[in-house]
């Protein structure tokens, strides 16, 4: 999973919150940079990322026990580097379609197998054994039982009595 699209209205439409600068390292502008995502081209030399309202570039990456240790384009001292600290940044989506992303399933539509509609994703909860797709109703699907998706429509195969575990048990006395 990937993490949110940004709502900033400073930050350019349709990029993604990928990581965040946390603390300066040295004296020569190095940062350290701590991101939500693992995927490989966040960290190579010349990924470009935006951050406080312009486009940075990485023009050496390490990997540290807890986070990457990152230098870029322009940030070439300490007083540079403590500019960044404690910022967001943001990323261009990556075009892999054999990945789920957050911010594809958000807003998609959800249906069964059988064409029930059960309307749209608004959320994308973080759960230990499968992320879950949360919908308008309040209802949590685990991503397991996604089926097919498309741009606009997540089809989903659940189990049966998924849907009916949230109908209050006072409703059947009434």
């Amino acid at each position: 999973m990937s993490t949110f699209s940004t709502t900033d209205a400073q930050t350019p439409q349709g990029l993604l919150h990928v990581g965040r600068v946390t603390r300066p390292h040295g004296i020569r502008g190095d940062v350290y940079v701590s991101f939500f995502t693992d995927r490989p081209e966040r960290t190579k030399i010349g990924a470009r990322f935006w951050l406080k309202n312009s486009w940075i570039t990485v023009t050496s990456a390490r990997l540290q026990p807890s986070s990457w240790l990152m230098h870029f384009a322009g940030i070439d001292d300490r007083n540079a580097a403590e500019r960044i600290s404690k910022s967001d940044i943001y990323g261009e989506p990556i075009d892999d379609p054999a990945v789920m992303w957050v911010h594809d399933l958000i807003g998609a539509e959800v249906v069964d197998i059988s064409g029930a509609r059960y309307g749209k994703c608004v959320w994308v909860v973080d759960n230990p054994a499968h992320s879950l797709l949360e919908l308008e109703s309040g209802a949590l699907v685990p991503v397991v039982f996604i089926t097919e998706r498309t741009k606009d429509k997540i089809t989903i195969n659940p189990p049966d009595g998924l849907f009916e575990l949230n109908i209050d048990e006072n409703e059947d006395e009434k």
